[in-house]
């Protein structure tokens, strides 16, 4: 759906975590002109400014809440996240595929400065080309540790075409309970990106809900980057609403969930560090919720694919 103005919604979500900094432990940096909000990387952050940075990353076509839930009898709360526009939040915004890599600074970047910069595989896809922008001011989602330095905010001003004044950036590390809400809080998104490397039309994803279990916070970015992959591949559940045939979702969901993949069946943790932390290693079709239920409003019929497996979760989380 053309028009949404993914950079303006988000920019309004950005300016409620900004007006609500010192409740939520955030921190507003002014750098080369850009707003820059510390939501959990320098500062401790909190599970509200999580909520807001994953609403900000989903260019608030989303309902991002926190649910009851439990890991092996454990009260941990789950991130619940139902998407309307699904194509235009979860890839043309939230997904991770934007790496800013500049003057010895990496991040991956986030939200709906995506949209503007354009330039990923990702949006070859034509489901993504109504989404593409070109507004006066730009907001992203950093996941690090690092404030972003004057090199990077002009780096990602030239690249999206606005001045670096009109930039806005919220940043938290992994390890962090910001972090941990806003990375966990891309199960519907997950799903959807292994529905483009299958080959699906995304066009034809209307609707979404997920969840998954947010783990214990982690005492470095490297063990919260297991922890956060864990919650969802072996504890994400998703619902897809899709139009058309049932052979198509029949086929692409056999291949959905994440144990699928040749790499199931262990912590994200030692997946990772026996491929010498190179994420290009894994194998990309482990990228995905435990469980997938296709629910096809054209004939009616539903199919669910993949299941939780609280054994891996339990030793990722409380090992």
């Amino acid at each position: 759906m053309p028009g949404l103005n993914l950079n303006e919604r988000a920019l309004r979500v950005a300016h409620e975590l900004a007006a609500r900094a010192d409740e939520l432990g955030a921190v507003v940096h002014t750098i080369a002109g850009a707003t820059v909000i510390d939501a959990g990387a320098k500062v401790r952050g909190s599970l509200g400014a999580g909520l807001l940075l994953a609403r900000a990353c989903l260019a608030d076509l989303a309902t991002v809440t926190f649910v009851p839930g439990e890991v092996a009898s454990a009260p941990l709360p789950s991130v619940a996240v139902s998407v309307e526009q699904p194509v235009a939040a979860c890839m043309a915004s939230q997904y991770a595929g934007w790496q800013i890599n500049t003057g010895g600074y990496f991040a991956m970047g986030s939200g709906p400065m995506r949209a503007v910069y354009a330039k990923e595989e990702l949006f070859a896809e034509p489901a993504l080309a109504p989404f593409v922008e070109k507004p006066a001011y730009v907001v992203g989602v950093l996941e690090t540790s690092k404030l972003p330095t004057e090199e990077v905010i002009q780096y990602v001003a030239q690249r999206t075409g606005v001045d670096a004044n009109n930039v806005t950036l919220l940043i938290a590390r992994t390890a962090s309970l910001a972090g941990g809400v806003q990375i966990v809080a891309r199960s519907v998104e997950t799903t959807l990106h292994k529905l483009h490397a299958l080959k699906f039309d995304l066009a034809r994803v209307v609707a979404g809900f997920g969840s998954a279990p947010l783990p214990p916070v982690a005492m470095n970015d490297m063990a919260a980057i297991g922890r956060t992959n864990d919650a969802v591949l072996y504890g994400g559940r998703v619902s897809l609403y899709v139009t058309g045939d049932d052979d198509s979702l029949r086929e692409a969901g056999e291949r959905l969930p994440s144990s699928a993949s040749r790499d199931y069946g262990r912590p994200f943790g030692d997946i990772f560090k026996e491929c010498n932390y190179d994420f290009y290693k894994i194998d990309p079709m482990l990228f995905s919720p435990a469980q997938v239920c296709l629910q096809n409003i054209t004939t009616g019929n539903s199919f669910t694919f993949g299941a939780v497996n609280v054994d891996v979760l339990r030793r990722s989380f409380f090992r």
